[in-house]
């Protein structure tokens, strides 16, 4: 008797647990609320799709990661890819949100207006400096903007020409659907060609990482990947040369400071303006810190 006493309390046992579980699955999400400190029900269960920025794939998994364990069941998905890519995945509908590390042009924004029935929303989350990166060994500690652009459109060949040692300058950069590669191509280049000899790498990891192991190397990216490299201080032709820092890219004296940016259209599902509305939260922006890039300050 006894014996079948606790076999029927672990049938019961087991029932409710499957019982819970699927009523799990069925269960309404949680969001922050507006004030960004208390939970709230979200009625949408689809996935967050985001996608973009090669430099904001850091910064946007490690939002996704909290956020998704802050609010049970929810599933963020975020790819990179690139900003124009992303861009043009939320021309023709297929993401929630796109991140870009540079701004959007008319252009784009009529286009998601034309497609997505509603004008773009620009939502900045974050500060960035765009890093001129050398290898370590180099003894080199800052360029002006005018020399980073001759190094770039090939007009400089040897550090030398630059007050480093004497050795050929060889060239790393990016893609041309990264929004990295259109900012550094107006901002330095003055919208010039690169050098047919730069080498295209698929991330500011890949450029990072190249230059690490190249003592003659040069490259550029989001501040966030700087590790055993180098990010050199760089000078305005009529300035100092100034380190990258969050106080020189917050007070924007630092010449290539940006925004990093979430896009969406006005008409996005709740699941997107919530997730953009928590990522201005001080947690989220204390997130931000910690992956390397630098908060956005009251006035921003």
């Amino acid at each position: 008797m006894r014996a079948m006493n606790r076999a029927a309390r672990m049938v019961f046992t087991l029932t409710l647990v499957l019982a819970v579980a699927a009523c799990g699955g069925r269960e309404s999400r949680s969001t922050f609320g507006t004030d960004g400190s208390h939970p709230a029900p979200v009625a949408d269960n689809k996935p967050l799709s985001i996608k973009g920025s090669d430099t904001m794939v850091i910064l946007g998994q490690r939002l996704a990661e909290e956020y998704m364990t802050a609010n049970r069941g929810t599933v963020v998905q975020v790819n990179g890819g690139g900003s124009g890519t992303g861009i043009a995945a939320l021309i023709n509908g297929t993401v929630d949100l796109a991140m870009s590390s540079r701004s959007m042009t008319d252009d784009e924004k009529e286009k998601v207006k034309q497609n997505r029935g509603s004008d773009v929303v620009e939502e900045p989350i974050a500060l960035d400096a765009l890093g001129v990166f050398v290898n370590s060994a180099n003894p080199l500690q800052q360029l002006t903007i005018a020399q980073v652009r001759d190094i770039f459109r090939g007009k400089t060949t040897n550090w030398n020409q630059v007050g480093g040692p004497t050795a050929p300058i060889v060239l790393y950069g990016r893609e041309s659907s990264s929004g990295t590669y259109d900012y550094f191509r107006e901002h330095v280049l003055d919208k010039g060609d690169f050098a047919p000899r730069v080498q295209t790498l698929q991330g500011t990891a890949a450029i990072i990482n190249a230059v690490g192991q190249d003592r003659n190397g040069i490259g550029y990216g989001g501040i966030a990947y700087a590790k055993n490299v180098r990010a050199l201080s760089i000078a305005s032709d009529s300035g100092p040369a100034i380190a990258p820092s969050e106080q020189t890219v917050a007070g924007g004296t630092y010449p290539l400071s940006r925004k990093l940016f979430l896009y969406y259209p006005q008409n996005a599902p709740e699941r997107a303006r919530k997730f953009v509305q928590w990522s201005l939260t001080p947690e989220a922006q204390a997130l931000v810190t910690q992956v390397g890039y630098f908060p956005l300050t009251k006035a921003q």
